[in-house]
């Protein structure tokens, strides 16, 4: 049964796989991208050591085999993947927490020669902030909202009324001598051993200054760490509102399915003749 047949039969919508690659974990799933649900298990494993781009699409096979043999799925899904890194016409332009042998890889073309799919690729963050941004914490909100991970480095994702600014990097800022995410990541509390309230002081200076650049109407922090949002959020001073994704950890996945499954619809329509993402915001809906 085909996405769409299966939609009008009362099932689940339109279909896709969503990939999220991290430095730590790999998580895959197949999404409703309609409602922004898992419609399958969560299936995770480690980031290969090296994080080379041949052992991790090895691991992404592994897991879509898995993914459609449970769910019996059609060719015609896509896949999108969130990468941590800068994504452009295909390829990283920039690598955050995985081997740098990624810079200038033909992902794509690899991915889709593999898996034998139609294969999108975006920044992790950017996904992950999409998903926020329709189904989440952000879904409706105006104005300016950054979109922070929190996880083995910091990836940021920026809206404005709804829009998507692709392929930020705020983790990359230079805070005391040094990339700020040293100090704001979920991982480097843990690696350093500081209270919540040590951490959160180190955070806020992040959020301070991305708040003197870019004067947010909101700041959605996400990652694993928003579980745990009510230890170190209140203690954060920075001027503007700041809340915990509700998505956590699937976002990354639901944002890469969305994308995938917009840009197979644009590529159907002709519009797009490139595998960068379609717009996936209200701009893409008027």
């Amino acid at each position: 049964m085909t996405d769409e047949t299966s939609a009008k039969a009362g099932g689940p919508g339109r279909l896709a796989i969503g990939i999220d690659v991290g430095g730590s974990g790999i998580k895959a799933a197949v999404v409703d991208v309609d409602t922004g649900r898992l419609i399958s298990e969560r299936l995770r494993v480690p980031t290969p050591v090296p994080s080379t781009p041949e052992a991790i699409i090895a691991s992404i096979s592994r897991l879509v085999r898995r993914l459609v043999k449970s769910g019996s799925l059609e060719d015609s899904i896509p896949v999108g993947v969130g990468l941590p890194g800068v994504t452009i016409d295909g390829t990283l332009k920039f690598a955050g927490n995985i081997d740098q042998a990624w810079i200038d890889f033909p992902v794509v073309e690899r991915l889709t020669k593999v898996l034998k799919r139609r294969v999108y690729i975006i920044n992790d963050a950017d996904a992950a902030g999409i998903a926020e941004m329709q189904f989440g914490i952000g879904k409706g909100r105006e104005g300016k909202v950054i979109f922070l991970t929190l996880g083995t480095g910091v990836g940021s994702g920026v809206f404005n009324d709804g829009v998507l600014f692709a392929n930020t990097e705020f983790g990359q800022m230079e805070i005391r001598g040094r990339a700020a995410e040293k100090r704001s990541a979920a991982i480097a509390r843990v690696k350093r051993g500081l209270s919540w309230k040590a951490w959160a002081t180190d955070l806020d200076e992040h959020l301070d200054r991305i708040q003197q650049l870019m004067w947010p109407n909101l700041i959605i922090l996400g990652g694993g760490v928003s579980k745990s949002a009510d230890r170190y959020i209140p203690r954060l001073t920075v001027k503007c509102e700041v809340v915990a994704a509700e998505l956590r950890n699937d976002a990354g996945i639901i944002g890469a399915a969305v994308v995938a499954a917009e840009s197979r619809v644009e590529d159907a329509e002709g519009v797009s003749t490139s595998n960068e993402p379609a717009p996936t915001t209200r701009e893409a809906k008027t």
